[in-house]
């Protein structure tokens, strides 16, 4: 089995990051430059930044943390929000990403996988998905932080964006964002049972055995964590302790 990717998930609205519950009634919870930071020393595999209101006022806020980030952070860092063309991929690839996560556009425009990963490599494209519970056992995809419906399911939207070259999948419970009830186990099975690049899950950590239950349930390679950090409950280095107690390959890191 591969070791397990802890990645610390940072959502930005302007200058701040800010966490919420089912991605509403936001607070503000820190700068992402210094949270960045104490993460990547507490050691974090991978950050993810998305900026949830880019859409609205573009992609100039996200690049000027990308700039202050590239400079102090040694690990890799996906950035999503707003990403609408290949220019915009290039954008942040030159800043400092390492990889671009994209949701919006993709629905609408699903060429746009296949584009940008011939152009800049499939590694460097990932497809985020937003799922939220529908009737029958199905969940169906959002964008926009949750607030638009695309009519797209989320097993078979998964399974599509794979074929048309992403090369890794972030995927959100709505649902379970936020609530630090634990994560949604049969959207978590379900979707990896169905796709084999890797998959990155997020969405309801609240303590460490819940990761735990989390990676037990299907073939996962990441989990994306926030509030469990931003709040205090656990460092990245103890999330890390209690998995590897628990018989689960984590990346050592010099910063631990």
């Amino acid at each position: 089995m591969e070791k397990i990717r802890i990645i610390a998930r940072l959502d930005v609205k302007g200058p701040n990051v800010i966490k919420g519950v089912n991605l509403e009634a936001l607070r503000v919870v820190g700068k992402p430059e210094k949270m960045a930071e104490d993460y990547y020393r507490q050691g974090a595999d991978e950050l993810i930044y998305i900026d949830i209101v880019a859409s609205l006022y573009g992609r100039q806020n996200l690049l000027n943390i990308v700039n202050l980030t590239s400079d102090k952070i040694f690990i890799p860092f996906t950035v999503g929000g707003g990403v609408r063309t290949l220019d915009d991929i290039s954008l942040f690839l030159k800043a400092g990403a390492d990889k671009v996560a994209i949701n919006t556009a993709i629905t609408k425009n699903p060429d746009l996988i296949t584009k940008a990963s011939r152009m800049f490599g499939s590694q460097c494209i990932v497809a985020s998905i937003e799922a939220k519970k529908a009737p029958e056992n199905k969940w169906e995809a959002y964008t926009e932080n949750g607030r638009e419906k695309t009519g797209l399911d989320v097993v078979k939207w998964a399974k599509k964006v794979e074929k048309l070259g992403a090369g890794e999948i972030l995927l959100t419970s709505i649902d379970k964002e936020g609530t630090k009830k634990g994560f949604d186990i049969e959207l978590i099975k379900q979707v990896s049972e169905a796709v084999s690049v890797p998959l990155i899950v997020c969405g309801g950590a609240g303590n460490a055995g819940h990761i735990v239950e989390c990676i037990e349930s299907g073939n996962i390679d990441a989990v994306a964590v926030s509030s469990i950090l931003h709040y205090g409950t656990s460092t990245i280095g103890e999330i890390k302790n209690h998995l590897a107690k628990s018989g689960i390959s984590v990346r050592k890191n010099a910063k631990l």
